[in-house]
């Protein structure tokens, strides 16, 4: 009798899924003992399995008897990965028998984990535990918990999270508090619509039984720990009993560089949850000399300025320092934070970077003059007309920008830069300034060149400010008719183009 090629598929995946299996409780019983249930009846206590083999022959058999709950997951699997480019009657193994062959090993993974899941809410039914499923299911996530990516990263997190709580995997979810910006929203409600999970004993030294054994692994091991780790610290429930401050100081203090690089994206949220412990971790990083550590802070010092202040300046001047210049990009980019905590010394910062022999320094610290000039308008650290002499076209296009705002709204203090640069440099060359100037208003250059030169008085704004109207808050007795609106955007402000 021919095969259906559901059932070739059928055959092929459980042939692999019952290999990998096999493979994946190898692995995950190497880190024996393994640890104790978190529930169990007191009337029939567990029997401990005495060896690694006698898990993987409970597992494979497991396995090969409940062949209806395999049928159903690789049903559901089919369904979630195969192309929806087929009529709701077609058979998805038999239009994409060939697809799905090729995808097997996707398939025995997604299976391996739900089976994993399967078992872990069998185990961790508070009512009717299954303890011989325990062993299991905690040597089988143990084992499929190889890379940084795919099922390890989502599924396994969510079994670890589900194991830390005490609460069987699906059973349970989580949701942000609704806000004023909710139609659920109460105003006077006195309690959280959804209470922060607490975390179990007795399921929290599982979980960190998980953590230390990633830690003590492989490169990619330790990388997915570090991504659960991230996931966790979503939960503040779960910070310290969890020892995660712990875990990630570990992490940082590795001797591979991509682990310690991996720890930066977890730092925020840390100094979050303990300042201490992410202080610790950010000083150890910022002493790391590697390359890659040093571009991944570099990366994420604006959101340390804004959690750590003031402990944050010596890493940045450490980075301003640097040979690399994505570090020094990186750290140029963030000077700007300096002005919320001492505006001097951030201005005297950009006066000692504007003569940085880095290009892209340069040209980073421009997009902070619009702040300066509008905190020292007099520019008494001639900042501007360094920057005009410096002979970069980036800082020049982007420089001009922002004296030509000034000609239009504040002529006053442009000519007092303007001034500044002629005594800065003798034979300053004004052209890059004047030609886009008499574009976008001819005879304006004319205006200033005639005052340099003292033969005419100092040109008003060539924009004069209008009144910027400020609401009451007050409900309109009658609203515009949409049409005269929407003719109105369109001849005042050519909206409707």
């Amino acid at each position: 009798m021919k095969k259906t090629a559901r059932t070739r598929v059928r055959e092929e995946v459980f042939q692999k899924c019952a290999q990998d299996l096999v493979d994946s409780l190898e692995v995950g019983c190497r880190d024996w003992p393994l640890p104790q249930p978190i529930f169990f009846d007191l009337d029939f206590p567990p029997i401990e399995p005495i060896s690694a083999s006698e898990v993987i022959e409970k597992g494979l058999a497991f396995f090969e008897i409940d062949k209806g709950m395999m049928d159903y997951h690789l049903n559901s699997i089919v369904d979630l990965i195969v192309p929806h480019t087929m009529n709701l009657s077609d058979d998805p193994f038999e239009i994409h028998e060939k697809w799905l062959a090729r995808r097997v090993n996707d398939v025995s993974t997604r299976l391996l984990f739900r089976i994993a899941t399967e078992w872990f809410a069998q185990a961790m039914d508070p009512q009717a535990p299954n303890t011989d499923r325990w062993w299991l299911c905690v040597a089988l996530l143990n084992g499929l918990s190889n890379q940084p990516r795919g099922m390890p990263v989502h599924q396994g997190y969510h079994l670890i999270e589900s194991i830390a709580i005490g609460s069987r995997p699906g059973s349970w979810h989580t949701q942000p508090d609704v806000g004023p910006q909710h139609l659920d929203w109460n105003p006077h409600a006195v309690l959280p619509k959804n209470p922060g999970m607490n975390a179990d004993s007795k399921g929290a030294d599982v979980a960190k039984w998980y953590l230390e054994k990633l830690l003590s692994s492989s490169e990619d091991r330790k990388l997915l720990a570090i991504k659960w780790i991230q996931l966790l610290l979503e939960r503040e429930e779960l910070f310290i009993p969890l020892e995660l401050g712990k875990y990630l100081t570990m992490c940082a203090e590795d001797d591979n560089q991509e682990v310690a690089s991996s720890v930066v994206l977890c730092l925020a949220k840390t100094i979050e949850r303990d300042k201490e412990t992410g202080l610790k971790i950010v000083n150890i990083l910022g002493q790391r000399e590697e390359l890659l550590v040093r571009r991944a802070m570099a990366d994420v010092l604006t959101r340390l300025f804004r959690r750590i202040t003031w402990d944050a300046v010596p890493l940045l001047n450490s980075m301003l320092n640097d040979k690399d210049t994505t570090v020094l990009a990186a750290a140029s980019a963030t000077v700007g934070d300096l002005k919320f905590l001492d505006e001097e010394m951030w201005a005297d910062k950009l006066l000692e970077l504007c003569s940085h022999k880095e290009p892209i320094v340069r040209r980073n610290i421009v997009t902070s003059l619009r702040d300066y000039v509008t905190k020292y308008p007099e520019d008494d650290r001639n900042i501007i007309p360094h920057l005009f002499t410096d002979g970069d076209e980036v800082v020049m296009i982007r420089l001009k920008e922002l004296l030509l705002r000034m000609d239009e709204v504040d002529c006053e203090n442009l000519s007092s830069i303007l001034d500044s640069i002629r005594n800065f440099k003798q034979d300053v060359d004004f052209s890059p300034l004047w030609d886009p100037m008499e574009v976008r208003k001819p005879g304006r250059s004319i205006e200033w060149k005639n005052w340099l030169s003292g033969i005419a008085e100092r040109p008003n704004n060539s924009i004069t400010n209008e009144s910027v109207h400020v609401s009451n808050m007050e409900e309109p007795e009658e609203l515009p008719d949409l049409d005269d609106a929407l003719a109105h955007l369109d001849q005042e402000l050519g909206f409707l183009d």
